[in-house]
């Protein structure tokens, strides 16, 4: 993106200075809290703060809470977004303090690593219990990218992205990438593999699915990969993943069909025993959507549908919807 001759400006003496050089560094590489950056430069918290703030308004840097956190990274979009680019490219990875720095940055994410393997390891037993009960994993995720191919997503959100897994398998295809969620473990999770992964188009934030942190009509597309269950109003949930398409996007949903195990209320806090075919093609009506196709994978005990739904390109105009009825084209692969 080109800018105005003042922005440019703007951008150059918000970096022109050693220390603000060495952030922009290490924001390149990902997210990163004031604690992370003072630890790997050595310098005081307020001073980093100043330099960070002046960055951010500059342009170069964004900056975004989650909880008591504060994080930044390399601004996406903007003049100032492709100032800090086009300097990071000019530095040189091998110069000894940002090579100093760099070795830093991969201490402290190998501490990251060791907590997020510390908590899979309380949670490895549960999860495996779950993934026993469905159709394996990689159909589903074959049967999700013939739905939403990759090429053709454009820039995408995760809904309740939990360990990153959407981002990892969209991220080296898209634009761009968001994932939200609301458990700061599992943004660490997903954080240390995107890291791991090197897709710098892919961030995560926190936020809630009722509420979501972005725009109107800010994402070509929209996955929500068995979080729905978990949802007290899917519905609403629905209409808020609707509320950020684009007009022409795609929505894909992936969770369990009707069931009876009720064991799954208490040990692992679903609040619905999947959805039927109707109800979910009905809230997305309801919320400007239209209903496209619905595709069981049949598992023991529990089968996993894909439902998708688009955005009509022109949204503002008014439209009857199809019947879910109608609009349901079931088709179930082995």
């Amino acid at each position: 993106m080109n800018g105005t001759l003042e922005s440019v400006l703007s951008g150059l003496r918000g970096a022109g200075e050693e220390t603000r050089l060495r952030l922009l560094a290490l924001c390149a590489r990902g997210e990163l809290t004031v604690t992370d950056v003072t630890r790997i430069l050595g310098q005081s918290q307020p001073r980093v703060s100043r330099h960070l703030k002046v960055m951010v308004e500059a342009g170069l840097l964004e900056r975004f809470r989650e909880g008591a956190w504060v994080l930044y990274r390399l601004a996406y979009d903007g003049p100032g977004a492709a100032v800090a680019r086009a300097i990071t490219a000019l530095l040189d990875p091998e110069d000894p303090t940002l090579a100093l720095d760099m070795q830093r940055l991969a201490a402290l994410r190998a501490e990251r690593d060791a907590d997020a393997a510390a908590y899979f390891s309380r949670n490895a037993a549960e999860w495996d219990r779950m993934r026993s009960l469905h159709v394996d994993d990689a159909l589903v995720e074959r049967r999700l990218t013939a739905l939403l191919p990759p090429e053709s997503a454009g820039e995408l959100l995760d809904i309740g992205t939990g360990t990153g897994r959407m981002l990892a398998l969209y991220g080296p295809h898209v634009e761009r990438a968001v994932g939200i969620d609301r458990s700061r473990e599992m943004l660490a999770v997903a954080r240390m593999n995107l890291d791991h992964a090197g897709l710098a188009n892919c961030m995560v934030r926190q936020g809630d699915m009722y509420q979501l942190p972005a725009a109107d009509a800010g994402f070509d597309s929209v996955v929500v990969h068995q979080v729905l269950h978990f949802a007290e109003r899917p519905a609403d949930a629905i209409a808020e993943a609707a509320r950020v398409l684009r007009p022409g996007g795609r929505l894909v949903v992936v969770d369990f069909a009707p069931h009876a195990l009720e064991e799954l209320r208490e040990a692992h806090s679903h609040r619905r025993l999947g959805f039927a075919d109707k109800e979910v093609f009905d809230w997305c009506a309801a919320a400007g959507l239209t209903p496209r196709t619905a595709e069981h994978l049949p598992g023991e005990p529990l089968t996993v549908t894909l439902w998708l739904a688009d955005k009509p390109a022109a949204a503002a105009a008014s439209h009857s919807p199809p019947s879910a009825a109608t609009a349901v084209a079931e088709e179930t692969r082995p």
